[in-house]
């Protein structure tokens, strides 16, 4: 019996810990990207070329997912003001979910040019998004797109990946789909401070892209 309390209780403080870790490092995150993050579009740098961060068109319940499509608007508003010319729309791409074609039609349909948008179908992460703008679209000045809790990852990422980067941010989901979609971002802050510890840059395989010089794909 003291055996099985003993385990619990270790358990138990294991799984506090670590939970506090990752509220902690979360927290840090979002103070670091208060100073490059940016709601208002007036506030945003004119660079050449925005990434998108991809997240699947369709919702848990069946319909648009509306982070999408509160991401799609902020990457339009950001082209029709004239503060970027080209986007990299990366996200996942597996079976019936394609988040760069989905993305590129989304901006198209809301008046951005077919030609300004570059598709990368190996974002499968924050990381890879952000690490395969450098090293295949030879992206060093950078807008991404995407909620405010996302962003502060990607910053911190970009950093560290040697890209000046800012953020806009586009409307974040006032409901959110489940707990698990709160929570999530508490790990997902931690494992972004592991991927920089582990060594952030990798060689990422692939033919290098000019951005307004190679045509989109």
């Amino acid at each position: 019996m003291r055996l099985i309390l003993y385990v619990t209780v270790r358990v138990v403080a294991v799984v506090l810990m670590a939970g506090l870790l990752a509220w902690y490092a979360e927290r840090r995150l979002d103070r670091a990207a208060e100073a490059k993050s940016f709601s208002e579009i007036g506030k945003v740098p004119a660079v050449d070329v925005a990434l998108v961060l991809g997240t699947a068109a369709i919702g848990p319940e069946g319909g648009p997912n509306r982070y999408f499509v509160y991401r799609l608007d902020a990457a339009a508003a950001l082209y029709k003001a004239g503060k970027v010319k080209y986007f990299i729309v990366s996200g996942a791409r597996e079976d019936r979910n394609d988040e760069p074609t989905a993305m590129r039609a989304g901006l198209i349909e809301r008046g951005v040019p077919a030609e300004a948008i570059y598709r990368d179908f190996n974002g499968d992460r924050t990381l890879d998004s952000v690490v395969r703008a450098r090293q295949i679209f030879g992206q060093t000045r950078l807008v991404i797109v995407s909620q405010r809790f996302h962003l502060a990852r990607a910053l911190f990422l970009a950093l560290h990946e040697g890209i000046d980067a800012w953020g806009f941010e586009a409307r974040d989901v006032e409901a959110p789909y489940s707990i698990f979609t709160e929570l999530r971002r508490y790990p997902s802050a931690l494992r972004a401070y592991w991927d920089v510890w582990t060594g952030l840059s990798r060689q990422e395989a692939g033919k290098p892209v000019a951005i307004g010089v190679d045509p989109p794909n």
